[in-house]
């Protein structure tokens, strides 16, 4: 009787491991999708910023070609050129939040004269 008892605790501790086992495993499939998914919403928060900004220089290039056009007369050649401007800073724009071209070295110098607390007069 007691060896029957042993064999029951025995199949039913091997029962729980496997259980264990199986949930552990579960467990860190779904730990998987989640960081996962958290990649996936940072890629595509990075892409409308990109696209905004892009999308954003090529209409103010447009509107100040078109606002140049109206008050200067100098129609389609105002629009033409600084939708074009708009386009390379748009590009330029896009390349530097990717991390492709580096900041203005300017822009780094003030930073750094404002980190050490001097004025740039």
């Amino acid at each position: 009787m007691n060896s029957n008892r042993d064999d029951s605790l025995e199949e039913r501790r091997k029962r729980l491991a496997d259980e264990l086992a199986k949930v552990k495993t579960e467990d860190e499939a779904e730990a998987a999708a989640e960081r996962n998914a958290g990649e996936t919403r940072k890629g595509f928060a990075m892409a409308m910023k990109l696209s905004s900004e892009f999308i954003s220089a090529i209409v103010v290039g447009a509107m100040l070609g078109y606002l140049l056009d109206y008050l200067a007369g100098t129609s389609p050649w105002g629009m033409i050129i600084l939708l074009l401007l708009g386009f390379c800073a748009g590009v330029l724009n896009v390349l530097r939040s990717a991390g492709v071209v580096a900041q203005p070295r300017f822009s780094d110098e003030a930073q750094a004269k404002k980190q050490n607390g001097k004025t740039g007069l």
